[in-house]
């Protein structure tokens, strides 16, 4: 009998991958077994990254820097990865960036530039990896949204709106490739520990923690359990759903 979840002998690509929640997820398919290509906007961090992935695990790990807003650098990087890999079974969709702001003082850029990185980036590579992954009738795509992106926050319009149309985005691309065994998922998450959090005084922690039933922050190591679980052939009959990982914030 095989391994639960093994990922023996598939790829996976990782966008956002250099720190925080995407190296854990990089890390957690790596320990299953995939070889993977992490991706980065600069390439001094994406290539520790996979070092310290390589280190502790002895997978193959790929750093590539690349602007995935960008159609033809996300062309670029389709190829580069085909040349080392020909297939990608798996495809995790993660990078984001965030500059919030009250929405009568938000600038056009900003809002863009929120746009471009957090949602078209999804639709690029996820687009740019369906072809492979309809001829070899097998796929698992990921995409990292947050609980944001599910019950709005005030100063974040921009991350928010971006946020809720990888959501659309998930089940309209679920509904298209379901009976190809490609299947696309997403994940909210809710307060995750990290450096981001870390900088939060501890009056504002407080108040955050008040609103978790869990009365904790999330953990990486968390967030990434269940996207192993969603990149396995087990989560073959798992779609068009949206994962909260929040603590309970939700309910």
């Amino acid at each position: 009998m095989s391994a639960i979840f093994s990922l023996q002998g598939q790829t996976a690509v990782v966008t956002g991958g250099s720190r925080g929640l995407g190296l854990a997820m990089a890390m957690g398919l790596a320990r299953q077994g995939a070889a993977i290509h992490l991706v980065a906007r600069g390439l001094d961090g994406v290539q520790s990254a996979a070092q310290k992935i390589t280190a502790e695990t002895g997978m193959a790990v790929h750093p590539h820097a690349a602007d995935i807003g960008d159609s033809a650098a996300v062309t670029a990087l389709i190829e580069a990865i085909g040349k080392i890999s020909p297939t990608v079974e798996i495809l995790i969709n993660n990078a984001g960036i965030t500059r919030d702001g009250l929405l009568m003082r938000m600038k056009d850029e900003d809002f863009d530039e929120v746009l471009r990185i957090n949602l078209k980036s999804v639709f690029l590579l996820s687009r740019g990896f369906l072809r492979t992954m309809l001829k070899q009738r097998y796929g698992r795509v990921v995409n990292i949204t947050s609980i944001v992106g599910v019950h709005g926050q005030a100063g974040q319009a921009n991350y928010a709106a971006s946020k809720a149309g990888i959501i659309g985005f998930t089940k309209s691309f679920a509904k298209e490739v379901a009976s190809r065994e490609i299947t696309c998922n997403a994940i909210a998450p809710g307060f995750i520990a990290s450096d981001m959090t870390e900088s939060l005084t501890d009056s504002q922690k407080t108040g955050i923690l008040a609103g978790i039933p869990s009365g904790r922050m999330g953990k990486s190591d968390e967030v990434a359990a269940m996207v192993t679980y969603l990149a396995s052939r087990e989560a073959g009959y798992v779609t068009g759903q949206v994962f909260s990982i929040d603590g309970g914030m939700g309910i």
